[in-house]
């Protein structure tokens, strides 16, 4: 049975870590995989970078686009001949994103980014196949724009999942295949993303559309963590994790996957593993039906957040059809509820800030309701909760709002 890997952008940031990903797969050449890399390190980030100067017509665009040149440049001048076909195939990558920068932008910014951001997977996966081919590791690289198909919303993009399981089951015939993550395309042929972080979710859809034994995810750190180490000192791993508790901490705001890789994988039951590219002999985490860590509390902090407050114009309550048009007016900037609360004559929403989205959303709502903001917060969950971790978690926090349930403490703070 097929076996899906996915390696995130720090697995492969440098040379060494390249090599590195070769020997962990060159241990695995028996199997049967489906592999699928993010872009090269931080080239996600340098490339919103273009979008963001491209969008505003600044001429820093170009220069923004020679750094991310130059960082392939140099991974490819250590790593194969200068006479190898793949420096061709990575300078049209780039020609690419050129004649994007030639014409005027799009009046949708997400269509956009899309266009410019998901060309780092490609030139990633182009790298990765031709140096794995290099080491003795056969592969068939494939466009994940053939094997994923998508409506057309730019930057979350939703599956189409007949389309896309015929597509991929009539398309993964080789022993190893190459594709990339984060990427679809629309029936009209154009390049969509998946959301952020979302090569996870392309190693879910693969494995459930491929009935896949396993998926794994490869991470620099051992596995599922209950709390981020880089912010919580005493962070402990999770060695086994529900489907249903993996995809509340995901929602919640857990880094380590994307929040919809689960639901695919347990409608099939298909386990998966999180483990260290830079300890891959240690067993990591595995997440699968019938197990629990209840007894184990878990930190989460998502930074960037606005608080928005939403009050009749006339101070009366704030009833169903409000509710209703509220929703409408986020629906209608494809923005997603963090946290939420009702008083009589007030609603407050926990919103992600982003700078493209929350701008108009705040306008829209202006035209019906009173609205206040409260920027530069930032949400905490703790799962599974208990007196000495609260007492901990509530320690020097200037707390906006708090909010419990039976399992969970959310609280947005300064």
């Amino acid at each position: 049975m097929i076996k899906v890997f996915k390696f995130g952008g720090a697995s492969i940031k440098d040379v060494q870590s390249i090599r590195n990903v070769g020997e962990i797969l060159q241990k695995y050449d028996a199997d049967s995989l489906v592999i699928i890399f993010s872009a090269i390190g931080k080239v996600t980030n340098m490339l919103e970078e273009v979008v963001e100067a491209y969008v505003l017509q600044n001429e820093k665009a170009v220069l923004a686009l020679r750094k991310v040149k130059d960082f392939h440049s140099a991974i490819l001048n250590d790593l194969l001949a200068e006479t190898h076909p793949i420096y061709d195939v990575v300078n049209n990558l780039f020609v690419e994103i050129e004649w994007v920068l030639e014409e005027e932008p799009n009046q949708d910014y997400a269509y956009d980014y899309d266009q410019i951001v998901s060309i780092g997977e490609f030139l990633s996966t182009q790298i990765m196949s031709a140096y794995l081919q290099q080491i003795g590791f056969k592969n068939s690289w494939q466009d994940a724009r053939n094997l994923i198909r998508t409506d057309n919303t730019y930057r979350n993009a939703k599956i189409d999942w007949e389309i896309t399981t015929d597509l991929i089951s009539n398309s993964i015939k080789e022993k190893h295949t190459i594709t990339q993550g984060f990427i679809g395309c629309t029936s009209e042929n154009f390049t969509t993303t998946l959301g952020r972080e979302g090569s996870d979710f392309t190693a879910a859809i693969l494995a459930y559309c491929l009935d896949a034994k396993e998926v794994v995810i490869w991470k620099d750190v051992p596995g599922m963590m209950n709390a981020d180490p880089k912010v919580f000192e005493q962070a402990q791993l999770l060695n086994q994790v529900s489907f249903d508790d993996a995809i509340e901490l995901a929602f919640f705001g857990a880094k380590v996957m994307h929040p919809k890789t689960i639901q695919p994988l347990k409608k099939k039951t298909i386990p998966l593993q999180i483990k260290s590219f830079l300890h891959p002999l240690n067993e990591g985490t595995i997440i699968k039906e019938g197990v629990s860590n209840a007894n184990i509390p878990s930190f989460i902090v998502k930074e960037n957040q606005i608080l928005i407050s939403i009050s009749e114009v006339n101070l009366a309550f704030i009833v169903e059809n409000h509710m209703s048009q509220i929703f409408s007016i986020l629906a209608k900037n494809r923005v997603g509820v963090n946290l939420m609360q009702n008083s009589a004559i007030s609603f407050s929403i926990c919103v992600d800030n982003d700078n493209h989205k929350i701008p108009q959303l705040i306008e829209d709502l202006k035209v019906f309701f009173e609205v206040l903001c409260d920027k530069n917060l930032s949400l905490f969950t703790l799962r599974y909760y208990t007196k000495e971790s609260v007492e901990q978690f509530l320690h020097d926090k200037n707390v906006v709002l708090e909010q419990r349930s039976r399992n969970t403490l959310q609280l947005i703070a300064r």
